[in-house]
């Protein structure tokens, strides 16, 4: 199993990014998959999650109302819309996927992460 995270970068604060993570090795369209972040000296922190089918998501309060995450199964791709970025923002972020949405952190597949800096 791959999952392939991509599209982090340097952006000013207030800007937009979309990171996007491309699936392989699994049946993706029966996977929950969620995204999450680690700053630097900080834990890892959940970020968001969609169902397999994209019927429920729920997100982290820091990030409600301006990340929006999404899937296209046809694509083995999940996506991290993230708009009016902040540099409280920045770190690396990490997709993962899961049998089991409500699982927490402990996901079976992760993948190796993108950075995002959001300079002030």
């Amino acid at each position: 199993v791959q999952l392939q995270a991509s599209g982090g970068g340097l952006v000013q604060a207030g800007g937009s990014l979309r990171l996007s993570c491309a699936a392989s090795g699994l049946t993706f369209s029966t996977y929950a998959m969620g995204w999450f972040r680690q700053a630097p000296g900080k834990e890892r922190e959940f970020v968001a999650k969609i169902t397999w089918n994209s019927g429920f998501i729920i997100y982290a309060d820091s990030v409600k109302g301006r990340f929006t995450i999404s899937r296209a199964n046809a694509k083995n791709t999940v996506y991290l819309q993230m708009n009016s970025l902040k540099p409280e923002d920045t770190a690396i972020y990490y997709c993962a996927a899961d049998k089991n949405f409500w699982r927490d952190s402990e996901y079976d597949y992760w993948g190796q992460g993108t950075e995002v800096t959001v300079s002030s």
